[in-house]
């Protein structure tokens, strides 16, 4: 949760107790086993310290301690209602935790007290932009960089938001001006790839490659530089060269995000185990009744961006983003035992309260008085179990694209946030075969009731797969369905500039140049591969 810059503690803590310059002096290196016995026993001597809590919060923040973080800042704002640091630190715990309703009242006290100062007005703008409220977070960030206080992270944040409305070169032109003041800022260089219709010339490359090797590069400058070069190598017909840059990025990241592909495996095991017919039947007419969710999910990079813009181009259905609000539930469960467990145990009035909660926590992304709304979060292929218990008349589209395609496209994607398997092309082909294995189970005991979108279906003739996801989700056809480019909605994710344009054939067969390069996705995918779009029978076999 930490916001404050290099040295900030010690700007703020002059005339202090020994005892909390020195942790503070760990806080700014980042050495929390350093900094926590000192402040315990700081706090322990000196209950009342707030500007100790707030750093004490900040260190669980760090760790993930976020319940904690939370209760140590409500501390210190009980004990000083004015300490507006604390305050739009806890704003910024909320926005991180998916609790943007809270975090803008906090916000709004933070204004009033401070209403000049250039980082609560950015925590504000990220704030609504993650409930889609986008001309006030453009208003904003144009209101901090008209004042000159725009540092490259703010035109950075100001060109995502440009490019999530549609501006692309308006968005292109502050990524630029985010890579003029901070030329090895490699998130730039990827934001600019990362439009996938964004083209580099051969200074672009130059610039790129001096950012690689220059002393305040960053791993995090590294890794999105090299995903930013093999994008620019790509699109100059250079693949061999391209995946050489796209190998070392994912090695970077993979460092700062291991993965496990084992538990994903035996993840889904135990899911099949537990939600067979059986189970569904038992528990037949609970849960939340509402019918207006649209869950979209499968694999990223699968064409869920493209199947969310053509839905969301009907009167009937509002796009929204990939809502964190599932794994959210899955993680509460999670914190009162094995969650599966916990699943399996909870009542009819249980089931229905967090359904309602769903509904309720996602209430705030729907900006549109449409009847039905998109949730495109792809991971909750693992969760649909839940789903069907909480919100029995949810629907929910499988957005499938072929293993290789797929996997290659995600290989070559460097990802924000949780997608912690696609950095190693046989942790891909696992996820992959594993999700094809859930889907494929909850197919036999539920035959129809999970509608699935073969992308190149898709392409081979658009009219025909449209009319069939329109028709069994019970709404009536629209041509704007099938003109889905000129749709002048909001789109947030990596897909953005790709939806605008009508169907085409641009991304297949992007892994051929490299197939003996990719030789472990392969394997791992196994029968998946050779079978697509069918499922290897043998698992109905060993699982059914």
């Amino acid at each position: 949760m930490a916001t404050l810059q290099p040295q900030s503690w010690l700007s703020r803590i002059g005339g202090y107790h020994p005892r909390l310059i020195e942790a503070a002096l760990a806080m700014n290196e980042n050495d929390l086993p350093r900094a926590e016995p000192l402040l315990r026993a700081h706090l322990k001597e000196d209950p009342f310290d707030v500007q100790a809590i707030r750093m004490f919060a900040e260190l669980a923040g760090r760790i993930g301690r976020f319940r904690d973080a939370e209760n140590l800042l409500r501390r210190a704002l009980e004990l000083a209602p004015g300490f507006t640091a604390a305050r739009a630190n806890l704003a910024l715990l909320l926005h991180r935790q998916n609790r943007p309703e809270e975090a803008l009242e906090e916000l709004d006290r933070v204004r009033d007290e401070e209403p000049d100062d250039p980082g609560h007005n950015t925590l504000r703008a990220a704030v609504a932009g993650r409930i889609g409220a986008f001309d006030e977070a453009l208003a904003l960030y144009e209101t901090i960089l008209a004042r000159g206080e725009g540092q490259a992270p703010i035109w950075l944040s100001y060109g995502h938001t440009l490019k999530t409305v549609g501006r692309l070169e308006d968005g292109i032109a502050a990524y630029r001006k985010a890579i003029a003041l901070r030329p090895h800022f490699g998130e730039a260089w990827w934001s600019i790839a990362n439009l996938k219709t964004a083209q580099f010339d051969a200074q672009d490359l130059a610039e790129m490659n001096a950012g690689l090797t220059a002393a305040q590069a960053s791993m995090e400058d590294r890794f999105h530089l090299h995903f930013a070069l093999g994008k620019a190598l790509d699109d100059g017909a250079h693949p061999a060269a391209a995946f050489e840059h796209y190998a070392i990025g994912n090695a970077l990241r993979r460092e700062a995000l291991p993965y496990e592909a084992a538990e994903t495996t035996a993840a889904v095991d135990r899911a099949i185990a537990l939600f067979d017919a059986a189970f569904f039947e038992r528990r037949s007419g609970l849960g939340c009744p509402d019918s207006d969710p649209i869950f979209i999910l499968g694999m990223p990079r699968a064409g869920s961006t493209l199947v969310e813009q053509i839905l969301s181009s009907h009167s009937q259905v509002e796009g929204t983003m990939e809502l964190p609000d599932i794994p959210a539930i899955v993680n509460r469960l999670g914190r009162e035992g094995s969650y599966l467990d916990v699943l399996a145990d909870l009542d009819g009035d249980r089931l229905r309260q967090l359904g309602d909660s769903y509904l309720s926590s996602t209430r705030i992304q729907r900006r549109e008085t449409k009847p039905l709304f998109i949730d495109k979060l792809p991971n909750n292929w693992l969760h649909v179990g839940l789903i069907l218990l909480i919100l029995p008349n949810a629907r929910i589209i499988d957005a499938r694209r072929h293993p290789l395609d797929c996997g290659y496209s995600n290989f070559r994607q460097h990802f924000a946030r949780g997608q912690a398997f696609a950095y190693d092309l046989a942790d891909i082909g696992h996820y992959y075969a594993d999700y094809v294995r859930l889907m494929d189970h909850f197919d036999r005991i539920m035959p129809g009731r999970i509608h699935r979108v073969i992308h190149e279906r898709l392409l081979d003739d658009p009219e025909q797969e449209i009319c069939a996801l329109l028709s069994t989700l019970d709404l009536p056809f629209e041509a704007a369905c099938l003109n889905f480019a000129s749709n002048p909605r909001a789109v947030r994710t990596a897909s953005s500039e790709q939806v605008r344009r009508p169907i085409n054939r641009s991304g297949e067969g992007q892994w051929r140049p490299v197939s003996d390069k990719i030789e472990p996705l392969k394997q791992a995918l196994g029968p998946v591969l050779e079978l697509y779009p069918q499922v290897p029978k043998s698992w109905h076999a060993s699982h059914g």
